[in-house]
């Protein structure tokens, strides 16, 4: 039996992304009928009193942070101020209202940047905090690990249920395009897409095309998340320990070199030239694979395999970025 009631209050904060569509998607799809979302217009999140009025006023029993500044290479190392600055308001906002206002369960949701960039592979839970970052994201890492840990000492102190999720790489249909900001996937889907309507014989990838790359589908990170909500209080109890954060890894436990993610797409989309490739731009963390072994053991494991992923994906940007 799921253990949000129906007509729960659930605020996503975030709904407009990636990942906080996916999940006012899958939650609608579930039957929940008291979604509760709110845009940057209407509610910014870094303001902590204007947090704290909408928590009070609305009384969410649950609640996931998937709102984030987030951004590719190119944004993290131009920004590096606003990656840190901006998470840390989001989510200090959002964690102590949940408290404040007697939220039931919280689910923060970070990334896989959060382990050492030389972590051992794939990366377990418990690799957190034992080596060095990797260095074009570390503002944006250490955003989350401090959220990770305000989770933890809530929960310590307080008794409060908060469980910190980090996803592996996502993408999807909802997904940012921009070249400036985007991440790797949707990044060449751009480039490939432009280069098939501009009649370009090669598409240029940053890098040396080998670092390897671990990649989840929106759809079902969205049904990990809403998974990991409803268990069973005495399952989701023992992600709760005191002794280690309340952290667990979300993922499909295979990667790809971004060699052959770029050859992916460009079957995918149909683009017949050549992939050239760029090794004087940074490759980033040579591999970032997640151990899933925990939340495979509670009994989710991912259903749409990576080549699938990205034909949904197109299908659904295809008017916007062929046109």
């Amino acid at each position: 039996m799921a253990y949000m009631p129906k007509d729960a209050p659930i605020f996503v904060a975030g709904h407009r992304g990636l990942v906080g569509s996916a999940i006012v998607r899958e939650l609608k799809r579930l039957g929940h009928t008291h979604v509760l979302t709110r845009s940057r217009a209407e509610l910014d999140l870094q303001d902590a009193e204007a947090v704290l009025r909408f928590f009070q006023e609305t009384k969410p029993q649950f609640v996931v942070l998937a709102a984030a500044k987030v951004g590719g290479i190119l944004a993290n190392n131009t920004y590096p101020a606003d990656f840190i600055h901006d998470n840390l308001k989001i989510q200090n906002s959002v964690i102590e209202a949940c408290y404040a206002t007697g939220v039931d369960r919280l689910l923060f949701l970070g990334s896989s940047c959060i382990y050492p960039k030389m972590a051992p592979q794939p990366m377990p839970e418990t690799c957190l905090l034992t080596g060095p970052l990797e260095p074009t994201n570390r503002p944006y890492a250490l955003a989350k690990i401090a959220g990770i840990e305000m989770c933890w000492s809530y929960n310590r102190q307080f008794g409060t249920k908060y469980l910190a999720a980090m996803p592996t790489n996502l993408y999807g249909p909802n997904d940012n395009f921009d070249l400036k900001n985007s991440h790797v996937l949707p990044a060449l889907i751009r480039k490939t897409a432009q280069a098939i309507k501009d009649g370009a014989e090669a598409v240029e990838v940053w890098g040396s095309g080998t670092p390897k790359r671990e990649l989840l589908y929106s759809d079902d990170l969205a049904e990990a998340c809403v998974y990991l909500l409803n268990l069973p209080a005495d399952e989701y109890a023992k992600l709760l320990r005191e002794d280690t954060p309340p952290l667990i890894n979300i993922g499909t436990g295979e990667d790809v070199t971004i060699r052959e993610l770029a050859e992916t797409v460009a079957r995918v989309l149909g683009f017949k030239g050549v992939l050239r490739f760029d090794p004087t731009k940074p490759d980033g963390t040579p591999r970032k694979l997640m151990d899933v072994s925990l939340i495979h053991s509670l009994g989710w494991k991912h259903r749409v395999e990576l080549e699938e992923g990205i034909r949904r994906t197109w299908e659904a940007v295809r008017g916007e970025l062929a046109g």
